[in-house]
């Protein structure tokens, strides 16, 4: 008998090329940017797909004595898991074409403001600094929070979290760890917001007397 937790394969993009249709290693690191938006996009749906079925990625499919739950649909979870997964792998490989794009677009553009002014220098970083990638989405905003009063919305990407960013998170917790050491100061947040595509940078004060749970009160999702 197959076990019923091992996910179904799903159609998709192959290991081969992204949706656009180019392969991997034709892609400049802008197409590569916009694959991964892509991708994390699609995580977040199929996130909600799981959600709505009362499950993630985890949870057992079957009863305890082993037979399937007749009140979930196996199918489809399992096919939705299993699409998580290979865009999970996709997400993994996209991130590590995007920050090698990003040291190699660093270090040419080094030479050159070497012989330049502090103002160049400041224009380059900048340009640098317009290619940082997001590493967690807002799942949900409770309303009143901390979270909604500084400005997040559910779905934007957050792209740096006080000091916390796309190459330290660990998997969240750097998060969690700039929260705890700043109950009650402001927290610069660089968030990206897509209709119309945007970057705004916002102030997020932690503390607990908002009327909810926890300090930030909304949801973030790593991708």
């Amino acid at each position: 008998m197959d076990d019923i937790h091992a996910p179904t394969m799903s159609s998709g993009p192959t290991s081969n090329g992204y949706s656009n249709g180019v392969p991997k290693k034709h892609m400049s690191l802008m197409e590569l940017i916009a694959e991964k938006d892509r991708v994390e996009s699609e995580l977040l749906a199929l996130a909600s797909v799981l959600e709505s079925h009362g499950v993630n990625m985890n949870t057992s499919l079957t009863t305890l004595d082993g037979y399937p739950r007749d009140d979930l649909d196996i199918a489809q979870i399992r096919t939705t898991r299993a699409r998580i997964i290979h865009l999970r792998n996709d997400h993994r490989q996209l991130m590590g074409r995007i920050e090698a794009g990003l040291h190699e677009h660093h270090a040419s553009a080094a030479t050159p403001r070497q012989a330049e002014s502090t103002s160049s220098s400041r224009e380059d970083s900048s340009n640098i600094s317009s290619f940082e990638a997001p590493f967690a989405k807002v799942n949900t905003v409770v309303p009143g929070s901390p979270a909604e009063t500084a400005g997040l919305k559910a779905g934007d990407s957050i792209i740096s979290f006080g000091n916390a960013n796309w190459m330290n998170h660990e998997k969240l917790s750097k998060v969690a760890e700039v929260v705890s050491q700043n109950e009650g100061r402001a927290i610069p947040v660089k968030i990206s917001r897509s209709n119309p595509p945007q970057r705004i940078e916002l102030q997020l004060t932690p503390h607990r007397d908002w009327g909810g749970r926890g300090l930030l009160g909304c949801h973030l999702l790593p991708i």
